[in-house]
């Protein structure tokens, strides 16, 4: 097992697979790490941390977007703890916030509904790790519960290449949670 903390906080409540991933502005213009993507303020338009329209998607509601913008600016209030499993993950994730805890609830259960329905939101700045969720998303046993402790995601599969992918998704979720939009970026420039 392996407990993050992050900003050395330990609050009391909720994330786990979500966080499609962060925000890196106007360079991107496809969908996925790779996909369009432009270098690094290439198109001389920087970045913009405020606004991070890199959290829009091509199927993405405002209000997702909305709360990934949310998570992004209050990342330092958020914990985390992952168990990688035999056939993929539990993790339990939470905010020192109750305001940044309400964003991330909806978003891990928006997520986990779109994985289910096999509806990818095509966030600009997604990570392509995702892609085999959205495209194989009958093979994966979804649970989520909102305790005290925060919110509990265990995510299954009798597929080794979908258990792969969640503990993969997991530790880049992890990494968000510790190091915001630092962590995007450089998966972004790695050409992931």
């Amino acid at each position: 097992m392996t407990i993050i903390p992050v900003a050395g906080r330990l609050a009391a409540a909720a994330l786990a697979l979500a966080a499609l991933t962060g925000a890196a502005p106007a360079q991107m213009s496809g969908h996925g790490g790779g996909h369009g993507m432009m270098h690094h303020g290439q198109d001389g338009t920087g970045h913009d941390e405020v606004n991070m329209p890199g959290l829009r998607g091509l199927n993405a509601t405002q209000g997702e977007s909305d709360d990934l913008r949310i998570l992004f600016h209050h990342f330092d209030t958020l914990y985390r703890e992952v168990d990688n499993l035999p056939d993929g993950i539990r993790t339990v994730t939470g905010s020192s916030d109750p305001y940044v805890m309400d964003a991330l609830v909806r978003h891990v259960t928006q997520m986990i509904a779109r994985v289910e329905a096999g509806d990818d939101p095509q966030i600009f700045i997604q990570s392509p790790t995702l892609d085999i969720f959205f495209a194989r998303y009958e093979g994966l046993a979804n649970e989520i519960e909102v305790t005290e402790a925060g919110i509990v995601v265990i995510q299954t599969s009798d597929d080794p290449e979908l258990v792969t992918a969640l503990q993969t998704h997991a530790a880049e979720v992890s990494d968000m949670a510790a190091r915001g939009m630092q962590a995007v970026h450089e998966r972004m420039m790695q050409g992931g």
